[in-house]
C-alpha cells in the first residue's frame, strides 16, 4: 500500500490501532466510523487508507495482534516440564496476568467476534483454539498423572478461560482485592474445579 511522502508510518500507523482499540472497546464495532478514527489520530478519514484497507481488516488486526502477542507470551513463559498442577496454576496465573493489562483488546476479541467476516472469523478461531488446546493439555496430562478428573477436557479447558476471563469484567486496581489476592483465589477456584 503506498503511502504519501513525508507521511510518519512509523507513528501514525500505532496511534490509529491505538486509537481504533480505545473506540471499538468504548463504543463498539458497529457504531465508530472511520471518521472518528482519523479525527481521533488527527488526520483526514482518507489518509487512514494509507495504513488499512478498510475497517473490517482493522478489526481483524487487532484481534490477531492480540492473540499472537497471547500466544507468544504464552510460550515464552511456559515453565519447563513440571507436574500439571503446577503447569495449571502458571496458565491461570499467566491468563489473569496477561488479561487484566489489556482490558480494551480483551473485551474486542471477546464482544467482537460477531462483526468479523467468515475468513477472518476462520483465522480468529484458530489462533484462539490454539491457546485453549494449550490448557487442554495440561488438563489432559493432570488426568494421565492422576491429579485432575473432568468429564471432558475440552469443556473444561473453555469453562476455565471463560472464568478466568471474567476478572476482566469486575476486577479494579484499588478495589477491595489485590490483583496477587485475586489470582491466589481463582488459583484456588481452578485447582478444585479439577480435583480429582
Amino acid at each position: 500500500m503506498a503511502r504519501k511522502p513525508g507521511s510518519r508510518a512509523e507513528i501514525t500507523g500505532p496511534r490509529l490501532r491505538e486509537a481504533a482499540l480505545r473506540l471499538f472497546a468504548r463504543h463498539g464495532y458497529a457504531a465508530v466510523s472511520m471518521r472518528q478514527i482519523a479525527a481521533e489520530v488527527g488526520v483526514q478519514a482518507g489518509a487512514l487508507y494509507q495504513y488499512i484497507d478498510d475497517k473490517q481488516g482493522l478489526l481483524f488486526d487487532l484481534m490477531r495482534a492480540h492473540l499472537e502477542e497471547l500466544l507468544a507470551d504464552w510460550a515464552a513463559s511456559s515453565p519447563p516440564a513440571a507436574p500439571a498442577p503446577a503447569r495449571l496454576e502458571h496458565f491461570a496465573r499467566f491468563h489473569i496476568r496477561f488479561h487484566l493489562t489489556r482490558p480494551d483488546a480483551v473485551f474486542i476479541a471477546y464482544m467482537e467476534l460477531r462483526n468479523l467476516s467468515p475468513a477472518h472469523f476462520a483465522v480468529i478461531e484458530a489462533l484462539r483454539r490454539r491457546y485453549e488446546d494449550e490448557l487442554e493439555a495440561i488438563l489432559r496430562a493432570g488426568q494421565e498423572e492422576g491429579s485432575m478428573a473432568v468429564p471432558d477436557t475440552k469443556l473444561a479447558a473453555m469453562a476455565l478461560i471463560a472464568m478466568l476471563t471474567g476478572v476482566n469484567t469486575w476486577f479494579r486496581e484499588g478495589g477491595r482485592l489485590s490483583r496477587e489476592r485475586v489470582e491466589d483465589i481463582y488459583v484456588d477456584m481452578v485447582r478444585k474445579a479439577v480435583a480429582g
